[in-house]
C-alpha cells in the first residue's frame, strides 16, 4: 500500500483494536485505514467500510480487500450508519468506528470530479454522483442570500457578498459549467490576495459543503455512533475544518457530562442521566513530520471517545 492516510498511525492506536473486534470505516476512501485495521484483526474479527462514492467502492484496492472474508465494504452515506449495521447485524457490537472527513486524494486528483480548483474540469463536487444536484446546477438556481450565508459560514469567506454577486451576474449571461469559470469569477471578485492561499479555496470548500450535506451528515452519523457501539468501543473522528472539528468537539463535550431536567427541582440522583460518552484525549494534530511529507495534514485535528 503506498498511500498512508492523515494520521494513519494515530487512528490505528487510538481505535485500541482487538484481535477479534468488529469495526466501521465510515470513509473508506483509497482503503488506507481499512487495510491497515485488516493487518491488526485476527481470523475472527472484522471490517465493515462505507463510502458514498461508488469510485471508491469500485477501486482496485477496494476489489482486492473484498477478497478478504472479514470484510464488507458498502455504498452509503455514512448518515446511514445504523441501517447499514443492522443489515450484518452488528448493533450494539461494535468495537470501533472510524470516520476520516473531507475529500479524498483520488476525488481531488480526478479533474472530472470538479472538486479542485486547480484542475479543469466539469463543475460538479458531488460524493455520489448519481444523485443530488452538481455544482453546476446549484449554482444556477440558488438565491443570492443563501449563496453569501453559504460561502460565509460554510467557507468563511469575508468577500462572500462580492463573490455571490458576481457568479449572479455571470449566470444571467453564460451558466457555469467549469472550475475555470468559477475560478475566474472568483479571482476577479476579490480584491485582496491572501499570501499562501488561493482565492477560490474557501469558496471551492463552502460549495462542496452545501452540496453534500456534510455538516448534517457529520451531526446525524455522530448520534447513531453512540447506539451501536459496545461499552469500551472507540470512536474515532478525523476533520479538516473548524466547523467540522467544532461538530465534534460539542458533541463529545454533551455526551460525556452527567445531564439532568432543570424543571425537577430539587435534583435528585434518580433525575441525572450520566453521559454515554468518555473523552479519551485532547485534540490530537499531525506530528511536525508527516506535515512535511504531506501538506494536507497540517489542518488535521482527531478527537478520540470512548462508549461507557
Amino acid at each position: 500500500m503506498n498511500h498512508l492516510p492523515v494520521m494513519y498511525t494515530e487512528a490505528l492506536q487510538h481505535l485500541a483494536i482487538k484481535k477479534e473486534g468488529v469495526y466501521v470505516d465510515c470513509t473508506f476512501g483509497r482503503g488506507g485505514h481499512s487495510s491497515g485495521i485488516l493487518s491488526q484483526l485476527g481470523d475472527f474479527g472484522r471490517l465493515l467500510a462505507m463510502d458514498r462514492d461508488a469510485d471508491a467502492c469500485t477501486s482496485e484496492v477496494a476489489l482486492t480487500l473484498l477478497t478478504d472474508p472479514r470484510f464488507r465494504l458498502t455504498q452509503n452515506c455514512f448518515s446511514n450508519l445504523s441501517a447499514v449495521i443492522e443489515q450484518h447485524a452488528c448493533s450494539g457490537l461494535i468495537d470501533g468506528i472510524l470516520i476520516d472527513l473531507g475529500v479524498s486524494s483520488p476525488q481531488l486528483d480526478d479533474p472530472e470530479r470538479g472538486f479542485s480548483f486547480m484542475r479543469a474540469g466539469p463543475l460538479d463536487m458531488r460524493m455520489d454522483t448519481s444523485q443530488g444536484l452538481s455544482a453546476a446546477e446549484w449554482l444556477a438556481r440558488i438565491d443570492e442570500a443563501t449563496l453569501v450565508n453559504v460561502l460565509f459560514e460554510y467557507g468563511e469567506e469575508r468577500f462572500a457578498r462580492r463573490i455571490a454577486r458576481a457568479i449572479l451576474t455571470q449566470r444571467e449571461l453564460q451558466a457555469i459549467n467549469t472550475t475555470n469559470q468559477l475560478v475566474k469569477l472568483i479571482e476577479d471578485a476579490i480584491p485582496v490576495k491572501e499570501k499562501h492561499k488561493h482565492p477560490a479555496t474557501r469558496s471551492f470548500q463552502a460549495i462542496r459543503i452545501a452540496i453534500n450535506n456534510e455538516l448534517d451528515e457529520l451531526k446525524h452519523v455522530l448520534t447513531q455512533a453512540i447506539s451501536v457501539l459496545k461499552p469500551g468501543g472507540r470512536l474515532v473522528v478525523i476533520s479538516f475544518h473548524s466547523l467540522e472539528d467544532r461538530i465534534v468537539k460539542r458533541y463529545f463535550r454533551a455526551e460525556s457530562g452527567a445531564k439532568y431536567d432543570p424543571g425537577k427541582l430539587p435534583i435528585k440522583e434518580a433525575d441525572i442521566a450520566k453521559g454515554v460518552l468518555k473523552t479519551i484525549s485532547k485534540a490530537i494534530k499531525a506530528s511536525d513530520d508527516e506535515v512535511v511529507l504531506n501538506p494536507r495534514a497540517r489542518s488535521a485535528v482527531m478527537r478520540v471517545a470512548e462508549r461507557v
